[in-house]
């Protein structure tokens, strides 16, 4: 099998190179962590003789991370991991980098889609950086005998975590992955203020709507969800919030937004957005009683949160009616819109961008140094999945607030030895 790098796919290369390399260089303007660790890669060369293989969203920012890792040495081979959330001019200037092969392009079909995670594959990486774990599947299902050579991996998102931790749990994951996702600097700003902003974004950039006054109903009380609740919030929309788990409820609940079974707020919905990285939350039963015009979107890794096969039996017509926007008629007339073909609508629709390139430098910071960490000391870590160390989480939240010119305390002596004591007492 033989699937070919971007740049042997468009056909006009170099002007799609122009193009991507105008993006990334936007974003690398605005990404000192990736900056600053860059500079310390190019002059000490940890990753060399490295061969790192990922399947991400393969996009300014991804781009950015890919290039600071070729640049300390490694061999980069990369595709995406969602069908649609490549730009394709990127993929081609990051594929023009000496140390970096791009396999990643836009609209392919899920054969296409695999063919291209064998094709990283085949460049036998020695470390895996996944998002959403489909190549780190891949390895252990059809390339077992890679697993003895690869140091460890990544996992930048919250289903491939889900995943991985699965997987672990069966006693089938053979090398160590860190859950980057799970760590301070990712969970609390990438999850919170990257999906919450880039979802909000792009739903209003596809359908040209406002949010004020409308009824939005968020899936899901997770880091995802509650910061979309709170941006949604921060828009004059009346937020509904659905969830499985008590404490999260409760939690939303005590936060001030209505909480209701999915089948009550549907039918309330101007705006349904799931993030529970889980299957079938807005099912037949939804829409059946959802209003005329709703607008349905999915900010999950995977296109499996709405069914959509369901929604099709149902319709009597299936029309694009907008870039990214699928009107799906009912026999009773109501119109249900599907945004990005209820892929990861931040990062699948037809002008979508992704997180802010802020939170994505933290996000892929993180990334960064922990690959540094598997090429210092994989050796120390057992397989299965690993918490990223605190030391190298608040590396990178030390070199953002230099960045930002941002000074904080310190502790002092007595005060350290006051936190590490259990002998003070009243």
């Amino acid at each position: 099998m033989s699937y070919a790098p971007i740049s042997e796919q468009l056909d006009d290369p170099e002007t799609a190179r122009e193009s991507g390399r105008k993006k990334m260089d936007w974003a690398k303007e605005h990404m000192p962590i990736l900056e600053s660790l860059r500079e310390g890669f190019v002059a000490d060369q940890p990753f060399a003789g490295e061969v790192v293989g990922m399947a991400m969203h393969v996009e300014a920012k991804t781009a950015i991370l890919a290039e600071t890792l070729a640049e300390g040495g490694a061999e980069v081979a990369i595709t995406g991991c969602n069908p649609l959330s490549t730009h394709d001019d990127v993929s081609a200037a990051l594929d023009a980098h000496e140390n970096v092969t791009s396999y990643a392009r836009r609209g392919v079909d899920d054969e296409e889609y695999y063919e291209a995670i064998e094709a990283v594959i085949a460049h036998e990486p020695t470390i895996t950086v996944d998002d959403g774990m489909d190549m780190v599947a891949a390895i252990h299902e059809d390339y077992p005998e890679l697993i003895d050579t690869i140091v460890g991996g990544c996992e930048e998102t919250t289903t491939g975590v889900h995943r991985l931790r699965a997987m672990d749990d069966d006693g089938e994951l053979r090398y160590p992955v860190f859950a980057v996702n799970d760590t301070p600097m990712k969970r609390l700003f990438d999850n919170v203020h990257g999906t919450g902003e880039s979802v909000l974004a792009n739903l209003a950039m596809t359908t040209n709507l406002s949010f004020a006054g409308k009824t939005i109903v968020v899936a899901g009380y997770g880091d995802c969800g509650r910061g979309l609740a709170k941006k949604a919030a921060g828009q004059n929309a009346h937020v509904v919030v659905t969830e499985v788990e008590p404490r999260r409820a409760l939690e939303a609940h005590m936060e001030g937004y209505e909480v209701l079974p999915m089948r009550e707020a549907a039918a309330e919905a101007d705006v349904i957005v799931t993030t529970t990285g889980n299957r079938d939350v807005v099912t037949e039963e939804h829409f059946e009683v959802m209003k005329d015009g709703v607008l349905l979107a999915n900010a999950g890794h995977f296109d499996v949160e709405v069914n959509l096969d369901q929604l099709s039996d149902l319709a009597t017509s299936v029309t694009d009616v907008r870039d990214g926007v699928r009107e799906y008629q009912m026999a009773d007339g109501r119109r249900l819109n599907v945004l990005a073909e209820g892929r990861l609508v931040n990062l699948a629709g037809p002008i979508s961008l992704g997180h802010p390139v802020e939170v994505m430098d933290q996000s892929f910071g993180v990334q960064a140094v922990c690959v540094r960490e598997l090429v210092e000391a994989g050796d120390e870590y057992e397989a299965g999945v690993h918490d990223v160390p605190d030391r190298l989480d608040i590396e990178v939240a030390e070199v953002k607030l230099e960045a930002e010119g941002v000074e904080i305390d310190d502790l002092s002596d007595a005060q350290a030895e006051y936190m590490g004591s259990w002998e003070h007492g009243t």
